[in-house]
């Protein structure tokens, strides 16, 4: 990515002048596209037309959270999943979290 590209983003973290994650959750969402696209659920030009769509999108949020909104559009666009089941899990993450002691790991 060029430096103009980086400036364009907000959020990203850098590093001698190269991006890295700020998050374990930033890891574990590109961890899951690659597996992903590893399995052959899409092609590296379905993610790079859905990361863009998200990014040039006009909803202004930082570079890892299009990463991951993009990353949801992508997987229920294949049918592994639907915004109810995503929304479910999202609720279930929320309760787990609220009943996990600070710095313990949440499980679900």
């Amino acid at each position: 990515m060029s430096k103009p590209e980086l400036d364009a983003l907000e959020g990203i973290t850098l590093q001698e002048g190269e991006p890295v994650f700020a998050e374990p959750w930033e890891a574990q969402a590109f961890a899951l596209c690659l597996s992903l696209h590893q399995r052959g659920v899409f092609t590296w030009t379905e993610w790079a037309d859905a990361l863009s769509a998200e990014i040039h999108s006009g909803t202004q949020k930082p570079y890892y959270r299009h990463w991951f909104t993009a990353l949801e559009a992508l997987v229920a666009q294949k049918g592994l999943t639907n915004d109810d089941a995503i929304t479910k899990r999202e609720a279930e993450w929320h309760q787990a979290a609220a009943r996990t002691p600070h710095g313990e790991p949440i499980e679900l």
